[in-house]
């Protein structure tokens, strides 16, 4: 029987702190040989500049593959930009399990592995976010990054000001001073943990901004090589760590633009996220260095919360069970 999960069931059953956790134990079991994750190729569609991505990986004896649709048509029609959908399999049987709407999935677990970050590489006294993006994703990154930090302020800056007085709305209950930013210099610069949450083409942030001791955590473009958030200048001047090695020097536009403009060097690009909570690489190494986390998304967090998504659905009876074998 296979479980099918839809996204008001999953926004039911998922608790952020507990995805956080569930995706830091991902980022690590990488490294220490109890997750697989293998490189993803991505399907271009014809005719519309989209692209089919299959990421798929094993952790802790769930499998499965989430099946990403990204389409920049989409938003011209109403639709989200990037939709998706999780298969998860029991490894040790082959028996698919459950099928899961990858919508809210893919927000918690990308806003926990910010977090993730947060907590690994920011400076632990760190109480002013900078948000660039005031959508869903910064709303979430609001809420984990607040799990990890003190954060008693939010400076967000958007294209769109009325997304920024929305935002703003929704979030005068997060116990945060919001403040909306005229700039993205202004959010950036009055920041010690900086989130981009948009999916810019042409870069938004300059490394002619950044200040000692921030913490960055670059979020939002799309896996495309010419789409960037950031310029060459703010991997430069930080310690980057990254969540996959593979995508980014396959995927991340901001990592192939700084490397294809010889700013930096493919070792810059060394160290995962899962290295630095394994204790095998550094993370930050004094309280003036920049840091910066480089977060193209990955298998192993969509596979690992929605492993979590399944356990919670079957305890709270949620989800329609169908036999695909009839």
């Amino acid at each position: 029987m296979v479980r099918i999960v839809t996204r008001s069931e999953v926004e039911e059953v998922l608790d952020l702190r507990e995805v956080i956790d569930a995706v830091e134990h991902a980022h690590r079991q990488l490294v220490l040989g109890g997750a697989t994750q293998p490189g993803r190729a991505c399907a271009p569609i014809p005719g519309n500049d989209g692209l089919l991505v299959p990421m798929t990986a094993t952790v802790d004896g769930a499998g499965g593959v989430k099946l990403l649709a990204d389409l920049p048509g989409n938003p011209e029609a109403g639709r989200p930009r990037q939709q998706s959908t999780i298969t998860l399999v029991d490894s040790a049987t082959g028996r698919a399990e459950a099928l899961v709407d990858g919508a809210v999935i893919t927000r918690y677990r990308t806003a926990a592995a910010s977090a993730v970050a947060t907590r690994a590489l920011s400076n632990p006294d760190s109480s002013v976010l900078g948000l660039i993006g005031a959508g869903a994703l910064a709303r979430a990154h609001l809420a984990a990054v607040s799990c990890v930090r003190p954060i008693r302020t939010a400076v967000v800056w958007s294209r769109n000001p009325a997304t920024a007085q929305a935002f703003r709305e929704e979030a005068a209950g997060s116990g945060c001073e919001i403040r909306l930013a005229d700039t993205p210099a202004e959010a950036v610069q009055a920041a010690d943990v900086v989130c981009t949450l948009t999916p810019a083409v042409d870069p938004i942030v300059h490394g002619t901004w950044l200040r000692a001791g921030q913490h960055l955590n670059v979020v939002g473009a799309p896996p495309r090589p010419r789409h960037r958030e950031i310029d060459a200048e703010c991997l430069r001047r930080a310690r980057v760590v990254v969540d996959s090695r593979h995508t980014a020097l396959t995927e991340s536009g901001a990592t192939l633009s700084a490397l294809h403009e010889g700013v930096i060097s493919e070792q810059h690009l060394a160290t995962e996220l899962g290295e630095v909570l394994a204790g095998i690489c550094p993370g930050r190494t004094g309280e003036s260095e920049i840091t910066l986390f480089n977060s193209v998304g990955v298998a192993v967090q969509d596979i690992a919360t929605a492993a979590l998504v399944l356990r919670r659905a079957v305890s709270k009876g949620l989800g329609v069970e169908i036999a695909l074998d009839r």
